[in-house]
Formats: C-alpha cells, sequence, structure tokens
C-alpha cells in the first residue's frame, strides 16, 4: 500500500510518500480501508522528533482516520462495510490501518470522511476539556483561544452543543474571525487587544487554551470570578507560567487537559465520550469544517499548512 513516512527529523517538507507492506491485522484488530485521514499538530512535531512518542524511523505518521471496515472481530461490534472513524495513534496516513476496536467509532451517514477524520483527535479532546474538565454549565460563557484551527472550530462547536451561552472567539486576523464565526461562535475578538475587548463584555466562565505563549495571562484575566481556564496546549511554542495570587484573588482555577493520557487509562472510555457526542454528530451540530484536503503525495504541503498557521479548519489527507 502506500504511505507517507517519516524517515528524517528534518522537519514537514522531508515526509516520503511509497509503498509499504499492507498491515497483518490480528485477530483482535478492525482494518479499515482509509478514505480520509486527518493532520494534527502532533504530527508536525513528529516530523522533528518534539513529540513526547518518539518512534524509531521511519514509521508511518497519522492518529485520524475515517473508513470503511474491511475486516472485523466478531465481538467487535464492527461489520465489512461500515463506515467508522478510528485513532490509530500511529499509521493513519496510509490506504490502510489495522486499528484495536476500542479505538474505532460508528460514523453516521451524514457525516463525510473528511469530516470524519477531523473528529477523533479534536472533538474529543474539546469534549473532554469543557464537559468532563472544565465541567461546563448552561448558559456559561466561552473564550476560545486559536479559534480557527481544529481544536479552536471543535471547541466552538462542543461548547454550543453543550448548552454554553456566548461563545467569543480570538484570532489573529479577520478572516480567521469569519472562519470561527462560521463554525458556531458568535463573535471574535482579534488577538491585539482582546483582554480588554472581553473584559469590556463582562469576562467569561471558561477559557479554552490551546495556544499558550504571551497570550496566557491576559487569558486569566478575562475570567470571571470562579471562572476555568482550561490548558489544551502550547502551539505558540512557550509553557506559560502564572502567579498564583492571580487565582487566588479572583477564586479562578487553572485545570490540565490531557484527554490522551486521561482516556488510555481508563478502558472504555473513549466510547463512553463518542457515545456522548454522537447525537451531535448526528444533529449536525458538530460538523468540522476542512481547511483544506491534500493527496499523500502532497502529505509536506499539509503538514507546512499547520505548521506556518495557515489553516482555517482541519487539513485532511485523501489516500
Amino acid at each position: 500500500m502506500r504511505a507517507v513516512q517519516i524517515t528524517t527529523l528534518d522537519g514537514p517538507s522531508a515526509v516520503e510518500v511509497g509503498e509499504v507492506p499492507d498491515p497483518t491485522p490480528s485477530d483482535a484488530q478492525v482494518l479499515i480501508r482509509v478514505r480520509a485521514s486527518g493532520v494534527s499538530f502532533p504530527e508536525v512535531l513528529q516530523t522533528r522528533g518534539l513529540y513526547q512518542i518518539k518512534p524509531e524511523v521511519p514509521f508511518v505518521p497519522g492518529s485520524e482516520v475515517a473508513g470503511e471496515v474491511v475486516s472485523a472481530p466478531a465481538d467487535s461490534g464492527f461489520s465489512e462495510g461500515d463506515r467508522v472513524a478510528g485513532f490509530p495513534i500511529f499509521g493513519g496516513y496510509a490506504e490502510l490501518v489495522a486499528i484495536d476496536p476500542s479505538l474505532v467509532f460508528p460514523l453516521p451517514d451524514g457525516v463525510t470522511f473528511e469530516q470524519g477524520a477531523a473528529l477523533p483527535m479534536n472533538y474529543l479532546t474539546a469534549y473532554f476539556a469543557l464537559v468532563e474538565r472544565g465541567n461546563l454549565q448552561p448558559g456559561e460563557s466561552v473564550l476560545v483561544q486559536g479559534a480557527a484551527g481544529g481544536v479552536g472550530t471543535a471547541s466552538i462547536q462542543m461548547a454550543k452543543a453543550f448548552g454554553a451561552g456566548t461563545v467569543i472567539a480570538v484570532t489573529s486576523t479577520d478572516e480567521k474571525g469569519a472562519v470561527a464565526v462560521a463554525a458556531g461562535a458568535d463573535e471574535y475578538v482579534l488577538v491585539e487587544g482582546f483582554k480588554d475587548a472581553v473584559k469590556s463584555r463582562g469576562g467569561v466562565d471558561l477559557v479554552v487554551d490551546p495556544v499558550g505563549g504571551d497570550r496566557f495571562t491576559d487569558s486569566l484575566r478575562c475570567l470571571k470570578e470562579e471562572g476555568r481556564l482550561l490548558v489544551i496546549g502550547f502551539t505558540a511554542g512557550q509553557i506559560p507560567e502564572v502567579k498564583v495570587n492571580r487565582l487566588l484573588l479572583n477564586n479562578i482555577s487553572v485545570v490540565g487537559v490531557a484527554w490522551g493520557e486521561y482516556a488510555f487509562k481508563r478502558p472504555g472510555h473513549l466510547q463512553v465520550e463518542w457515545a456522548a457526542i454522537l447525537p451531535h454528530l448526528e444533529s449536525g451540530a458538530l460538523a468540522p469544517p476542512i481547511s483544506s484536503t491534500h493527496s499523500l503525495d502532497d502529505a509536506a504541503a499539509g503538514l507546512l499548512e499547520l505548521d506556518e498557521r495557515r489553516a482555517l479548519g482541519k487539513v485532511v489527507l485523501l489516500p
């Protein structure tokens, strides 16, 4: 089969595409014909050897897929031809992938394969952040940093689906602001001066922050009393520090959100999360915006789109 491989740690432009052996699924794995693969920031890090999990090169990256079941264990709940999404962790940038059934999820007919490949990491992370860690309550207000990216648009839609009142997006440009509003945000504010803009609106109950960097302290200042800032990642590159007196004075919380670390210690938890979001997938409330699609041969361009902060939604590869 054809697949993308990371053969050196020289960055996104160095990935290679070629023939590799088809996966041989064990009796306990689901074999999926991949119709779409999601491109995620961890894969950008993997091309430079900067991700916390460091497989030996060469390896096939790709943590999110959507496609059709080729074969499945009899007790897995899946059958040949089923439309599914999957979270293989590695190996998704290929024509075929073998995955444990606990990491395979039914995909509603109304959800395209491109959208399906955008769901496992970003949307389950957003659910875990807002509902399980952030304890989002109906009517609460939410501020989303990096709102035009994959996690950002997922968080906007997830907040709305689970009862948020106002959702404010923070973006670096008006073009990205329009993407965030199209995804469901009530309004957007630009990064420059976002603190004052949000405080003039009375502040927010939750901040979703996959960015980190130098905007972190101003995000804290946007919180209402008893507000929560959800730390999802550091795409800005810099890991911020917090003076804890800021937490004490307004009774606010900084909440860590390590979705994978949590879920993989709890077998079956991903299926519980998927069941929670499934009605909103079926209704169309959760509908990932697609930034661009690329062939496997053009995988480097897709990775560079994320690396250079040009993505407006999810970047997808089509094998």
